[in-house]
């Protein structure tokens, strides 16, 4: 074994691909990641070196100008991306479900005009559901779009949105109550619509403002915002699919292909901090020997590779399941909540290796520290993660009778 995490049975672009993109990280992203985010800057120069890589079509089809690569080769780019810089792997996350909601469920025309742009990095996604009153419920959406002739008018207030600012595409879920009367299910009275603005801060299109940057603990670097619909006018063209409704299972579509994102990015962050800590371990001394010697420290190992190889394991399941076609929500749920859990100790393990330089700003493993917390929440809570487990458990563990 060279290093955790390999990965059984894939072809040799697959492999020429993830070379490629760990020389990247190694030489493009590492070096300047903390330096990056202790300034809370946009990675401008590496978002550019990914566009060249292909990076932004890696899952989009061919005829459309990407790669037409499947979602275990993009998770695995993903988990080298994280193990370099999270911030960078959640630039790509959110324009991949949007790219990806697009294949899956736009219209001809939807496909024609984005994915192309989307291919090349030229048009940029975001996608918003969370608001400044819900987070997991999403059901509770306030925010709302009604028909006014050829156009759909949009209100409301959204939140967490990754790439809020550096966007120009936005795939925002709102309510639309236009053809499901009252009482009818919260989930089957929400539409996608596909909102094109200009990049940037303040007013960006008539009736859309984003605010600013939320100041975060961690996952800086990446724009993180607000959006505010007031007015918003949009044509019915760019409702998602054509058909209003359907905007909450498109949705959680996308998301479900997010929770694997996610768990890839746990996987790499947790490789990353093994790597500090089992480097730190050799090199510091105390009682006469490298703390690597001491048995305390080898457990201590032992145990943090062992959570880097199962989360692995079960990121790379997930996304062979959906890429089977098969249904994987409880695969894509049980590698979130793993990945995301483990990677939080993985870090905390490498943060104690490292004593008190952990909590200096000078060692990396004090920004994966607070980077970590985030994997927790990002694309459904543990408790989410668990409520979707336990209920397709006791759909395929039904008593008969």
């Amino acid at each position: 074994m060279t290093r955790l995490a390999q990965t059984a049975g894939l072809n040799d672009v697959q492999r020429e691909i993830l070379s490629t993109v760990r020389d990247f990280v190694d030489k493009e992203i590492i070096p300047v990641a903390t330096g990056l985010e202790h300034r809370d800057e946009y990675p401008t120069e590496i978002v550019e070196g990914l566009k060249e890589l292909g990076l932004f079509g890696l899952m989009i089809p061919e005829e459309y100008g990407g790669l037409g690569e499947s979602l275990l080769t993009y998770a695995l780019c993903v988990e080298e991306i994280a193990r370099g810089w999270m911030s960078v792997s959640g630039i790509i996350n959110t324009h991949f479900i949007v790219a990806y909601m697009l294949k899956q469920h736009g219209t001809q025309e939807q496909k024609d005009t984005f994915l192309p742009r989307m291919a090349l990095g030229e048009v940029r996604g975001a996608f918003s559901m969370s608001e400044p009153a819900l987070g997991s419920d999403v059901s509770a959406i306030t925010s709302k779009g009604v028909r006014d002739g050829e156009e759909y008018v949009l209100n409301g207030q959204k939140m967490w949105l990754t790439n809020g600012g550096t966007s120009s595409l936005v795939a925002v879920l709102c309510r639309s109550d236009e053809g499901h009367p009252e009482g009818t299910a919260p989930h089957k009275s929400m539409t996608t619509f596909l909102v094109e603005k200009e990049p940037g801060f303040g007013e960006v299109r008539p009736g859309l403002t984003i605010p600013g940057k939320i100041d975060k603990m961690g996952y800086k670097g990446v724009d993180t915002t607000e959006l505010i619909m007031d007015g918003l006018r949009i044509p019915a063209n760019r409702v998602l699919g054509g058909t209003t409704g359907r905007g909450f299972y498109q949705m959680m579509d996308g998301v479900e292909v997010g929770r694997v994102n996610v768990a890839a990015r746990g996987c790499g962050v947790a490789q990353r901090a093994f790597e500090l800590g089992v480097s730190y371990a050799q090199q510091r001394q105390t009682f006469g020997k490298p703390i690597a010697q001491h048995q305390a420290i080898q457990f201590k190992l032992a145990e943090m590779a062992t959570k880097v190889e199962a989360a692995h394991a079960m990121m790379v399941n997930a996304a062979r399941k959906k890429d089977s076609g098969e249904r994987n929500d409880l695969e894509a749920g049980m590698a979130k909540y793993l990945a995301s859990e483990y990677c939080k100790e993985v870090v905390e393990d490498a943060f104690r290796i490292h004593g008190g330089y952990g909590f200096s700003k000078e060692y990396e493993i004090e920004r994966l520290y607070r980077e970590a917390p985030m994997l927790l929440i990002g694309e459904g809570t543990a408790e989410i993660q668990k409520m979707i487990i336990g209920r397709r458990l006791l759909e395929e563990y039904r008593i008969q009778g």
